[in-house]
């Protein structure tokens, strides 16, 4: 897989998001976890990391306290996650997750987005075995940490991949869909402070574009990230997306 694969996500909210949207997407994600596993983070271990992501975002604990509330609410309509798949201009493949209590709407806008902006919206499997789907841990380091020993360690767990992000100080953690609660599990008991945990989607093959390519692959990405139904989305763009002016 590679750490250099790492960025080919469309930077899920945070270089076209605000922060309204970013406590939206959470909201939901808090409401489908606990209506999957109930409201009490300590038996729900989904649902203790999205508060723990939530408080990395800085959402405010009544904004949180509040995502659950509704999950157990009468009045709450039901979330359902649904991925749709397909291509950007240059055959760049793109999946979209989303949660959405109104899944006409969500596929209506999607396909308007992908037709309007020189792309086609795929059916169910056109682009998604070209990506991986892995749980994926960010912790604090600290020290005495023995990155190969830890690697050694989850391997059992289905952990692929441990190293140190510099910058940040943190080490991040790939490993097996199926293996997030028992990765969660194990450093939660050896005492890592976990920064976030999520699920991404990584491409097993990128491609690189010209340089005059790029900006119409950017502008579906970020078309898309605007929707306020789409919580992810991943490309096989190999270029890196301009920051914005």
């Amino acid at each position: 897989m590679g750490r250099a694969f790492e960025y080919r996500k469309a930077r899920k909210l945070k270089r076209w998001g605000n922060m309204a949207k970013t406590f939206t997407k959470l909201g939901k994600e808090i409401i489908i976890a606990v209506k999957a596993g109930g409201p009490d983070p300590h038996s729900n271990s989904k649902l203790r990391a999205l508060i723990q992501n939530a408080k990395a975002e800085n959402m405010p604990k009544e904004n949180i306290e509040r995502a659950i509330k509704k999950a157990t609410s009468k009045d709450q309509a039901d979330i359902k996650e649904m991925v749709y798949e397909g291509y950007g201009p240059h055959g760049i493949a793109i999946l979209i997750e989303t949660a959405t209590d109104n899944t006409n709407r969500t596929v209506a806008n999607i396909r308007s987005y992908f037709s309007k902006l020189g792309g086609t919206l795929g059916t169910s499997g056109s682009v998604s075995f070209m990506f991986e789907h892995k749980s994926f841990f960010k912790v604090k380091n600290k020290e005495g940490v023995n990155l190969e020993e830890l690697e050694l360690e989850l391997i059992d767990l289905g952990v692929s991949e441990v190293f140190l992000d510099d910058e940040e100080d943190q080490i991040n953690i790939y490993g097996e869909y199926e293996s997030f609660a028992q990765v969660q599990k194990y450093l939660e008991d050896n005492g890592f402070e976990l920064v976030s945990a999520e699920f991404v989607r990584i491409p097993t093959d990128t491609k690189t574009l010209a340089d005059d390519e790029v900006a119409g692959v950017v502008k579906l990405l970020a078309r898309l990230e605007e929707d306020e139904d789409v919580t992810n989305v991943y490309h096989t763009m190999a270029n890196d997306i301009p920051d914005e002016e």
